[in-house]
C-alpha cells in the first residue's frame, strides 16, 4: 500500500515568509510535498479577516476578497479549511488565535487513528508543535517540515524527520501563474 500524506498548511505563516505579492499554487505545493505518495487531504489553517464594529468599507472589501480566496481554496480537491480567530492587539496589530491548537490536534488525531502511517508535511515555525510532532512520530508517522530560514524554531527543526527550506527556487516552482 502506498503511504498516504496529510498536508498541514498555515496560511498565516506563508503570508509572513512569502513577500513581494507572490501567489502560491497550493496544489503544486501539495504535489511537491507528497512526491509519489497518495494525498489523504490538505488541511489549510487561517483566520477570517478582522472586521471592526461596524465594519468599514475597507473591512468589507478585505472580507469579500478573502471570501473569494477561501472559496478558491475549498474548491481544490481534498482541501479542508480550518479557521482560528483573528485578535486585535492593543498596539493595533493582529494575532492568530486557536490556529496552532487546531493544527496540533488534527496532526495527533490523524496520527493516532491511522493504520497506514501517513507522512505529514506542514509549514510552521513554533516550538509549540514539538509535542504534536513527537506524538505523531511515536505513532509511526514520518514528519516533514517546509520552513523559511527567516522564521523557524530550532526545537521544531530538530524534532521533525525531514526538513525542506522554502527558498526562492522552491517558491518559483509552486507559484501561481
Amino acid at each position: 500500500m502506498k503511504d498516504r500524506v496529510a498536508v498541514f498548511t498555515d496560511n498565516g505563516y506563508i503570508s509572513k515568509i512569502v513577500l513581494n505579492g507572490t501567489k502560491i499554487d497550493f496544489m503544486k505545493f501539495c504535489d511537491l510535498a507528497c512526491e509519489d505518495r497518495e494525498r489523504l487531504r490538505t488541511y489549510f489553517y487561517d483566520c477570517m479577516p478582522y472586521q471592526s464594529e461596524p465594519p468599514t468599507n475597507e473591512d468589507k472589501k478585505r472580507y469579500a476578497n478573502y471570501c473569494r480566496f477561501r472559496d478558491s481554496v475549498e474548491k481544490q480537491p481534498g482541501f479542508q479549511m480550518r479557521f482560528g480567530k483573528l485578535s486585535k492587539k492593543s498596539d493595533g496589530s493582529f494575532e492568530q488565535k486557536r490556529v496552532d491548537i487546531l493544527l496540533a490536534v488534527e496532526r495527533v488525531r490523524l496520527s493516532l487513528g491511522s493504520s497506514d502511517r501517513p507522512c505529514n508535511s506542514c509549514y510552521r515555525r513554533h516550538s509549540d508543535f514539538v509535542p504534536a510532532v513527537e506524538a505523531a512520530k511515536d505513532a509511526g508517522v514520518i514528519t516533514s517540515l517546509y520552513y523559511s530560514k527567516k522564521s523557524i524554531h530550532d526545537g521544531l527543526l530538530q524534532a521533525v524527520d525531514e526538513r525542506y527550506v522554502i527558498d526562492e527556487d522552491l517558491l518559483n516552482s509552486i507559484k501561481r501563474k
